[in-house]
């Protein structure tokens, strides 16, 4: 148990910290599609130089491919969202997650929602119509955050199959590397180029150490569950994304973002 809330808080604290450095090198002027490449070409140095036991078939091949098109595509988004929104308005979004990971595990997973997870879900809601406004839901970087979010939200029960068919770090090895050829794809129209590199090393480590955190909690505890435990970090990024970008409206986001975080807790805690 302490190694399982260990690995949730790591993941948190990790999730929240790379949201930070991927919206400095938007602000910086790099491009999404060249942050979401690198980073992935990093974690794919790191995953075959750390991580070399690896177990494989065709059922694996096969959920790895999805899970490739889903990490590159929900990374990308999540990007292209911080490249136009706020980290602070954004954050209590991902509170959605869990929902699209429950509905999907019912027929990828066999895991059945109860009357919690249906409460879970309409606290959700009902945070977010405290978060939002009709101008941000119909901007930009709310469009780009749903993508990321429906992409994300399923890359995670693919994420949960993969391990189940393997182990942990086969897991991510397969994750950073079929996430690098995607990735490599959205590129085709602009050649990858980063000039920030600093925040980029940063970001790669961030992100190397969430997935790794991820995947330990997957191999645990149900997809649903998880996700839910994670939406933890939206404080800690609400805090940040006014603290370090200046975002205005704090406290109802805050308010939002608690709202919210009751019922994706609600999806694992009984009432």
């Amino acid at each position: 148990m302490i190694s399982i809330i260990l690995g949730i808080l790591t993941r948190i604290i990790s999730n929240s910290y790379l949201n930070v450095f991927q919206k400095i090198l938007t602000n910086n002027g790099e491009r999404p599609s060249a942050i979401n490449f690198y980073t992935y070409l990093g974690l794919s140095f790191i995953s075959v130089l750390l991580l070399p036991h690896i177990i494989f078939n065709t059922t694996i091949l096969f959920n790895v491919l999805i899970m490739g098109i889903l990490g590159s595509l929900g990374n990308y988004y999540i990007i292209k969202a911080l490249s136009c929104g706020q980290l602070s308005a954004l954050a209590p979004i991902n509170s959605y997650k869990p929902v699209v990971a429950l509905i999907l595990g019912i027929f990828l997973l066999n895991e059945i929602p109860t009357f919690n997870d249906l409460l879970g879900i309409l606290l959700i809601i009902l945070g977010t119509i405290c978060l939002t406004n009709s101008n941000f839901i119909f901007s930009r970087a709310y469009f780009y955050r749903i993508l990321a979010l429906i992409f994300s939200g399923t890359e995670a029960i693919f994420i949960k199959k993969v391990i189940i068919l393997s182990n942990i770090s086969s897991a991510f090895i397969y994750w950073a590397v079929a996430g690098l050829f995607f990735s490599f794809l959205i590129t085709l129209k602009h050649k990858p180029k980063i000039k920030n590199i600093k925040p980029q090393i940063a970001l790669i480590a961030m992100v190397a150490i969430m997935q790794y955190s991820t995947n330990y909690v997957f191999s645990k505890i149900n997809v649903a569950h998880a996700l839910a435990l994670f939406q933890l970090s939206t404080i800690l990024s609400v805090f940040l994304g006014v603290n370090i970008f200046k975002e205005e409206g704090l406290l109802r986001k805050l308010i939002a973002s608690i709202i919210m975080i009751i019922g994706a807790i609600l999806v694992i805690h009984p009432v």
